[in-house]
Parts: C-alpha cells; structure tokens; sequence
C-alpha cells in the first residue's frame, strides 16, 4: 500500500529493523481493519512479529503517530481554512485482564480514554490526526475523590497545540471546534493570551452571569434582533431522522473573565430552529467564539463549521465498530496504546476514502489505491 509507505515515511524508532516493521504491521492492520491482529497478519511468524513488535518497551505511541502528524500538516496547507475537531471518547475493555486500565463512567467498568485533535476541511474532507491523548482514570480513594491528571487540561493544551501549528503556518487559518465539554473559561482565557493565534468555535454549557443586575448571558443574546434565518438539511442520527432545519440567529458580543485585566471579548451566537416538525424537539445550538459575526454571512460560515464537528463522532464510530478496537486482546495498557496508534491512522483512511466516495463518485480509484488493491477487491 503507498500510502502506509507516505504515512510513516522518515519514522525514527530507533532500530530500522522496527521502522520496517511498523510499516509492514500498518499495511496488515490496514488491509483487514475489522479482524484481529492474528487474522489481520500473514501468518504465525508475522503475527509472532507483531507482539514482539507491540510489547517493546523502548516505543512510545506518539513516536509511531508522528510521521502521520507531519502528513495531515502537509495536507492541511493546501486549505485556506481547517477546522480541528476535539472531543473524547472511552474505550471499554471490560471484562478483560489489561494491566494499567481503569475506571470509565461507572467505576465497575475498566477501561482508557482517547482525545484527538481531528483535522478536517470545511467541506468534511478528513484530513488526518495533529494531536492526541491517551489516559486512564485512577480509582477514587475512601472519599470518591479521584487523583491523577485533571482531565479539563487536555482541552486547553489541545487548544495550545493548534494555536502553535497556526503561528509556524500562518497560510492557513485554523479553527479549534469542540463540543460542551471545552466551555471551559481557562482555555477562552488562556486563547486570549495567545492572542487567538488560531480561532476557535466552542458549543456553550454554561448560562453565566456577566455582571451584577444583568441578565444572564444567553438571556441577552435572545433580546437581540435575529440578523436572519439559515436552511440547512440534518442528516439522520441514531434516534432521529434527518431533515431539512431553518434556525434563526441571533449574536452579540459580550465580556467574560473577572476584573478589569480579566475581561476579554468573545462572540455568543444563538442558532435556534424554527417550527420544527410535531413531536421534535427544535434543534438549538449556542456556541463562544473569538470571531465576530456582523452579518449573517458570517454567522452562518460559523455555523457550518460547528456542523463538521460531528466528523468527529463518525472518525469515533470507525475506530471503534470498523476497526473493533476494543476487542483488541493485548496484556497491557502501553501495548494497547501503540496497536491504537496504528488503528488511528487506518481510521482517518477510511474516513477519508467514504468521504471522497460520497463527494466524488466519478473519481479514478488508482487516485487512491493501488492497481494491486482495487482489481483484488473486484476479484
């Protein structure tokens, strides 16, 4: 496969013996994502490989990742703007005898948590990971508090990390996308101070108070003139269908932070359907961003963006129903970590391939896949 070899091109492992090794285990994983490590590679010798492969203790995940960073950087500067998605996701292997797994959201459960930084175009194209976390929770003590990392910290680095890229390459613009989770008033604070070298577009969780006698935030976003109505069709998810939504906008720029050097700007867009069909709830999005939105033009661009955040959810389903990562039988956390680091890249592949299956059709397959590759699969 040519681009496993483009993907890990100029990988240092430490060993070449280990950089062949690595690329000869992504074009396994890659041929065959959904089948085990034995099933996926050529035999027992190989497979043998493989563990001896994810068992080395000298190898950390994000050196085998780095390669693939570098490549999504590389597409990414053919794009005027990029939208890098954050959100996490637990991976459950319950049940199962990995050492280094802990709690999920119900203490019984074991497993670990992933937090990527997805980099996709406006138009949904995936293209490939710029960061990651990897973690699991630490049990809580006699009086349910919980020790370790603080998990609202991945958020804010996960912003710094764009915001660095974007300062290196300024060409493009970048815009950090997350979801509830990422209203956090430390990471708007801490892009502020970076002076938001890379935009970023984040769904509020929170209705705060802004001043003393005022109403509160989103209250005084709903008293302004709407500045016009945009239509847009919801493709269907699970428990609802898809449909065509109009919502009207709303936005105002408002002051967060505390203390006269504290405040900064940021702007509140209120995205609210109109009339949605008997028996749906109405589809309302309130989002924070450091951009400002005078015209609707502009409020709907931010819109759009916000809608390519669910790529991530579906870069999510991939890793996890397509790959079947959390069947993977591996005796420790580390080693689950760098078979995951593999998986990461197979994912973003296929993402990027249905993607282009739906937006183009007509395309020649040898654009993507070898003459070996496609005449197998019509065989």
């Amino acid at each position: 496969m040519e681009w496993v070899q483009g993907e890990l091109s100029g990988i240092q492992l430490g060993d070449e013996r280990l950089n062949k090794r690595s690329v000869k285990l992504l074009e396994r994983l890659a041929s065959k994502p959904s089948a085990s490590i034995p099933g996926a590679c050529g035999g027992w010798s190989e497979t043998l490989a493989a563990y001896r492969f994810l068992g080395q203790e000298s190898l950390e995940w994000h050196d085998l990742l780095k390669p693939h960073i570098n490549c999504t950087l590389e597409r990414s500067h053919q794009h005027k703007v990029v939208l890098c998605l954050q959100d996490t996701t637990e991976l459950d292997f319950n049940g199962q005898s990995i050492e280094g797994l802990g709690p999920l959201s119900y203490e019984a459960q074991r497993g670990m948590y992933v937090h990527p930084t997805y980099a996709v175009t406006p138009d949904r194209l995936p293209l490939g990971l710029m960061d990651a976390w990897m973690w699991s929770r630490e049990l809580k003590d006699a009086d349910g508090i919980r020790s370790g990392i603080c998990e609202s910290v991945r958020w804010r680095e996960g912003y710094e990390r764009v915001a660095e890229i974007a300062q290196t390459h300024p060409e493009t613009r970048w815009v950090y996308v997350a979801d509830r989770e990422a209203d956090i008033l430390d990471l708007m604070k801490r892009a502020h101070t970076l002076g938001n070298q890379a935009d970023w577009l984040i769904r509020s969780k929170h209705n705060r108070k802004l001043a003393k006698n005022e109403a509160k935030l989103w209250e005084q976003v709903e008293q302004e003139v709407a500045i016009g109505d945009i239509t847009f069709y919801l493709p269907p998810r699970p428990g609802r269908k898809g449909r065509e939504v109009t919502q009207q906008l709303r936005c105002k720029r408002i002051q967060l932070g505390k203390g006269r050097k504290g405040k900064f700007e940021v702007t509140a867009l209120l995205a609210r359907e109109q009339q949605p069909p008997p028996g749906e709830k109405p589809v309302e999005w309130r989002l924070l961003t450091n951009r400002e939105a005078p015209t609707l033009e502009t409020a709907a661009e931010l819109i759009d963006w916000y809608r390519c955040r669910w790529e991530i959810e579906v870069f999510f389903n991939i890793l996890k129903n397509g790959c079947k990562i959390e069947a993977l039988q591996l005796s420790t956390m580390k080693r689950i970590e760098l078979a995951l680091a593999f998986y990461l890249m197979v994912a973003w592949r296929i993402g990027y391939l249905m993607r282009l299956g739906r937006t183009c059709p007509d395309m020649d397959c040898e654009t993507v896949f070898d003459r070996e590759e496609w005449q197998a699969a019509w065989i």
